[in-house]
């Protein structure tokens, strides 16, 4: 525990100017970020006798070892500088709420020549336009699909649009008139634009003017006899209503805001959104948090608009954002608001008529929302504690477990060799503390080698890590003891890569496996760390220099955690492993040329065709493609002269030799799904 005022900055140091400030604990870590409208009585309030501080404030001066800050010319760049920090260092002292899941929102594809109307999660991008979020994805696609008689927009993926419009026959929407089969011609790329603009328009909220022209379009179709066009009119309208229905009337105004609630105890705060667009409720979310530091509801609130809008812009941002509690400089967050929106944007407290009420049970969804996090948490509390202690108990370690690393290879017959490492801290998955390695000593399939070798390079780096910040010094052959490590080397404060070592490492295997994760950790002189493996056969428990496995009975919590660990690095290593086998399987030719790019692979086997035809290119044919000089043009063709074509394909069911061009996927960039975890 520090003295605060070991690092206590001297008097009249401190400006006394709007700016953000950082602590930083004793190994440089950035552990809170904070701002004030004059940093000199705000950071002298936390320098005071600490029986008066907050027990949270406390805790956060005392673990802290030096603080700094940087001063700016207006609250609200205090205000954007803050939130910056925040999400740059995750500050362990700072309130961050985490959505429970990812939200769903319908998004129209403006940025296409063809916009598509589809579900999306995830951060937001460019040249979309998004509505939501809802709460469940089947709410999204049944108002799509009553919508879709009335605005017939594209749904269908890249890979279905280009099939059909290769075919010349589309999809069963185009058939039935849900989809007005841009692919195949039937209208223009504008006039199917218009359709998806109309579409935004009525998901907006500028509903009226289209059911009063669908309206008008039905009486005049009936006049002219047209019955069926009537008939097919008035069904469009009632579809409209019934999407309108599924989203509640709460304003008679259009009105465009977000309602804000708050449910808070001692510990935790829950946050409730509304999202009110065009007078109805468009979407609601909400979030969780422990209030880890000393923060009253204006303070939360202020968190809360940072967290909602710190990456929106544009008409993400409502006209209007109601709150249960202004934030304390709630002119400066009413300028970034506005700021980020382009346009004035009205932050205050509802405080009579429909607003009130509605706010009200905005209210009463986050008070629901607090209870039933703590009943969940209460009860997963209590189970993973039990595990954690059964575990402990199981391999004899001196506490439970909080950090647990396990390790896992997988391969395809010695071919495409990787390892994953998953974490779990306090029984529950870290996902972004997730690890992928591919191994780099040798070739060919050797479990227990692999397994030495990632355990070896894992606990370097650990190692490695805390000799940058002075926590760990090496003695070298002589006896002697470096010179502590420089910490300005590592003076950004952000959370390092294997920075933590774990309580206990569980391998995927039995006793070869569990021996040399073992000897990796003799080797690098760790000694602190426990190590167990986990047999599939009959899920017995290995512990190193034992012959006889510790078992567990089947109904053991902690039995069920540690067979969960060790599935969770088997699917990610296997996931790992498959998209290199894909990328393999998909690599062409080109792609042991040296010194050529994917970008110019593309623009290659754009100009030719296929690899076929480049093959028998000239060197000045070769030249004409854009960004190919002279020598990159002789190494191609060298290259492709000395590779062999590859073997024709043959139709398996009438032995016919396929006559087709090399394919040109086969040079196109090997692209696999995105995963958690880093490749290192």
């Amino acid at each position: 525990m520090a003295d605060p005022s070991s690092y206590r900055p001297k008097p009249g140091q401190i400006p006394d100017s709007p700016g953000v400030y950082k602590f930083r604990d004793e190994h440089r870590r950035v552990i809170y970020v904070g701002k004030a409208k004059s940093l000199r009585p705000r950071l002298s309030s936390y320098f005071q006798d600490l029986a008066n501080l907050h027990p949270r404030t406390r805790t956060m001066v005392t673990t802290a070892a030096s603080v700094e800050w940087t001063v700016v010319s207006t609250e609200v760049e205090a205000l954007q500088l803050e939130y910056s920090w925040i999400k740059e260092f995750d500050p362990r002292f700072n309130v961050k709420y985490r959505d429970d899941k990812s939200y769903p929102s319908l998004a129209v594809t403006l940025g296409e020549e063809f916009p598509r109307v589809q579900v999306m999660r995830g951060p937001k991008k460019k040249g979309v336009r998004y509505f939501g979020p809802y709460g469940h994805a089947w709410a999204i696609r049944e108002t799509v699909d009553l919508m879709l008689r009335v605005f017939p927009v594209r749904t269908c993926s890249a890979g279905v649009f280009k099939n059909a419009a290769r075919t010349g026959r589309p999809c069963l929407l185009g058939y039935i008139g849900k989809c007005s089969a841009p692919c195949v011609g039937r209208v223009t790329p504008d006039e199917h634009r218009e359709l998806a603009e109309d579409f935004c328009d009525f998901m907006a909220g500028r509903t009226g003017q289209y059911l009063k022209r669908i309206e008008q379009e039905m009486h005049e179709a009936a006049e002219a006899m047209e019955y069926e066009r009537a008939a097919r009119l008035r069904d469009d309208i009632g579809a409209l209503r019934r999407a309108l229905e599924k989203n509640a009337v709460v304003f008679n105004d259009a009105t465009d805001a977000d309602l804000i609630a708050l449910a808070e105890d001692e510990l935790e705060a829950a946050v409730q959104i509304f999202h009110v667009r065009g007078g109805r409720v468009r979407g609601q979310r909400g979030w969780v948090t422990d209030k880890v530091e000393a923060v009253d509801t204006a303070g939360l609130v202020e968190h809360a608009l940072q967290q909602l809008y710190g990456e929106e812009q544009g008409d993400a941002v409502p006209k209007e954002v109601l709150v249960p509690a202004m934030p304390e400089d709630a002119p400066a967050v009413s300028q970034w608001l506005a700021a980020r929106r382009g346009s004035n944007v009205s932050l205050r407290i509802p405080q009579r008529g429909d607003k009130k009420d509605l706010m009200a049970t905005v209210q009463r969804n986050a008070q629901q929302a607090l209870v039933l996090h703590k009943t969940k948490r209460a009860s997963d509390l209590t189970t993973r504690s039990r595990a954690l202690e059964e575990i402990a108990q199981a391999l004899g370690l001196d506490s439970a477990p909080l950090r647990i690393e396990c390790f896992d290879i997988s391969h395809l017959q010695g071919d495409d060799v990787v390892a994953s490492m998953v974490v779990f801290e306090d029984g529950l998955p870290r996902k972004s503390e997730y690890r992928r390695f591919q191994i780099k000593t040798f070739e060919g399939q050797d479990d227990v080698r692999s397994m030495h070798e990632v355990l070896t390079r894992r606990f370097r780096r650990y190692l490695q890590e805390k000799e940058k910040t002075g926590e760990w010094i090496q003695e070298n052959g002589a006896g002697e003891v470096p010179a502590e490590p420089d910490p300005g080397a590592e003076d950004d404060g952000r959370p390092k890569r294997f920075a933590y070592p774990p309580q206990l490492v569980v391998v995927d295997g039995g006793q070869p496996q569990v021996a040399a994760a073992q000897r990796a950790l003799d080797e690098l002189g760790i000694d602190d760390v426990a190590v167990c493996g986990l047999a599939k056969r009959l899920e017995e428990v290995w512990v190193p220099g034992e012959d006889d496995p510790v078992v567990l009975p089947r109904s053991s919590e902690g039995l069920y955690l540690l067979q969960r660990v060790r599935d969770t690095a088997h699917d990610f290593a296997i996931r790992y492993q498959r998209t290199k086998r894909a990328k393999r399987f998909r690599a062409g030719p080109l792609d042991d040329v040296p010194g050529l790019g994917e970008t110019r692979k593309l623009a290659l086997i754009k100009h030719f065709g296929s690899v076929k035809k480049l093959r028998s290119a000239t060197i000045d044919q070769i030249c004409e493609v854009p960004g190919i000089g002279r020598k990159t043009a002789e190494t191609v063709a060298a290259f492709l002269a000395q590779a062999a074509p590859a073997a024709p394909a043959v139709n398996t069911a009438t032995g016919e030799i396929i006559e087709d061009d090399e394919d040109t996927a086969a040079v196109a960039p090997a692209v696999s799904p995105p995963e958690r975890g880093q490749q290192v």
